[in-house]
């Protein structure tokens, strides 16, 4: 937060600690007013949330915000990111604004910001809402008194959600027959989904669908699929489905409960689009986190994966670069930009069941097509983050490391990063050989705790 105040995606940290403070949120309105207001028309922002407690208070002070700066605001309550972005082009609004914090827990809260074509800000724009906002001595155009904006309340956003939904799987096909857990991690789509999947004719079991303001994300959704996994076994599903907070991530279990992450997943669609002939170039876009068996399986198949630094926004704007049509992350952001223009877990869902439907195969049959290299990684607190090249002891044990990994019956890789959101570097190595992973973490961590811990 010291060099940058929006992060890999948008603003984010604890709730009434500097920067998440009401305070903030009602100067990020103004600023976000000021920068999409132009000429004399009526302007136009949706608003929507994830279930954390402190959502109502900085829903109030963005719209406080927005309606001073002349906006006309939408609030359309818990609502998965991704319905957002969908809304905020669907209702020709001049921007969108979603309150949430993902996968964190409910302490902490976030604001990200999508344009009027439902993509997320590039880092210019975002910095310069970031001067306005941090500039104390800024003076404020504001419009005047009879062109203040209004709030207004949408109630039937989630059905309009469903309907776009329901557009991307076959008008033909329905899930009849089919047996499905989701755990919605008491997050912005326990409505939504079970509803979605219910209109669609599939027996659905549900978990994670009681928020409380409190429970988000706890021990539940995709970064706690264990229950899930249980279910699916319990109840002899055909597929378990597991989303996170906002709902822009998808974590799968099969019929067996055996976990499929964002990378498998990706291989799954990427070759039924290749057979399909739908995935544009044949270019698959994920980013340098996602695992080597991925490169591998597009090469083998003609196609490639084009990598990119680590978020979602980044995997969205190289693919528009690129006219890519499918792109993620190996946490589970999956981006079908046919339908989607961000990461929607529950798009991704209704894919990977229609591949199953019409392929008319049990998940762990279609997903024993990507067998990943043996990866880990690891998250190694530091006290500072001077740039990794600069480091000579880090950079030589890199080298090494790589060297080795070079070899033909150790091939892998090695990447640090730093967090953009927590004072951690991360450390991952994989290899096809599981010994040399876990050494070679644990040497290359021991190195990043000394120089910079």
């Amino acid at each position: 937060m010291t060099q940058r105040l929006f992060g890999t995606d948008g603003l984010r940290g604890r709730v009434n600690v500097w920067p998440l403070t009401a305070d903030m949120a009602l100067r990020l309105g103004l600023a976000a007013g000021t920068l999409f207001r132009d000429g004399q028309r009526r302007h136009t922002v949706i608003i929507g949330k994830d279930t954390r407690l402190s959502g109502y208070m900085f829903e109030t002070a963005l719209t406080a915000g927005l309606c001073a700066a002349g906006m006309d605001v939408f609030q359309v309550g818990p609502l998965p990111t991704p319905a957002i972005a969908f809304l905020t082009r669907n209702m020709r609004a001049d921007f969108g604004v979603v309150i949430s914090a993902s996968h964190n827990p409910y302490h902490d809260n976030g604001i990200k910001f999508f344009d009027r074509d439902g993509v997320k800000l590039p880092d210019d724009v975002e910095d310069r809402m970031a001067e306005l906002v941090l500039d104390k001595e800024h003076e404020w155009e504001y419009p005047p008194s009879d062109k203040v904006g209004r709030a207004y309340r949408i109630v039937d956003a989630p059905g309009r959600y469903i309907v776009y939904l329901k557009n991307s799987f076959p008008l033909n096909m329905t899930l009849e027959g089919m047996r499905v857990v989701i755990d919605c991690a008491n997050g912005a789509n326990y409505k939504v989904a079970p509803l979605a999947l219910e209109e669609l004719g599939a027996e659905v079991f549900r978990l994670g669908t009681q928020p409380d303001g409190l429970n988000i994300n706890h021990q539940c959704g995709a970064l706690h699929p264990e229950a899930m996994q249980a279910r699916v076994r319990e109840v002899r599903a055909d597929i378990g489905l597991a989303l996170d907070g906002d709902a822009d991530r998808l974590i799968v279990a099969d019929e067996k409960g055996r976990i499929l992450d964002g990378d498998q997943i990706m291989a799954l669609c990427a070759d039924d689009m290749m057979r399909h002939g739908t995935l544009h170039g044949n270019v698959l876009v994920s980013t340098v986190m996602s695992n080597m068996a991925l490169e591998v399986f597009m090469e083998e198949r003609g196609g490639r994966l084009e990598r990119t630094r680590v978020g979602d926004r980044y995997v969205g704007e190289t693919m528009r670069r690129l006219d890519a049509t499918l792109g993620g992350e190996q946490s589970g952001h999956l981006i079908f930009r046919n339908y989607s223009t961000t990461g929607d877990g529950l798009l991704a869902a209704l894919q990977v069941l229609r591949i199953m439907r019409e392929r008319g195969q049990p998940l762990s049959k279609l997903a024993d097509q990507l067998q990943l290299f043996p990866q880990r990684l690891i998250s190694v607190p530091v006290q500072r983050k001077p740039p990794l090249e600069e480091c000579s002891e880090i950079q030589d044990a890199v080298r090494a490391a790589e060297v080795e990994l070079a070899e033909p019956d150790k091939r892998g890789r090695v990447l640090l990063r730093y967090s953009g959101t927590e004072n951690v570097c991360r450390v991952m190595v994989e290899s096809s050989r599981e010994d040399v992973v876990q050494r070679l973490a644990k040497e290359l961590s021991d190195v990043v705790r000394r120089a910079l811990g």
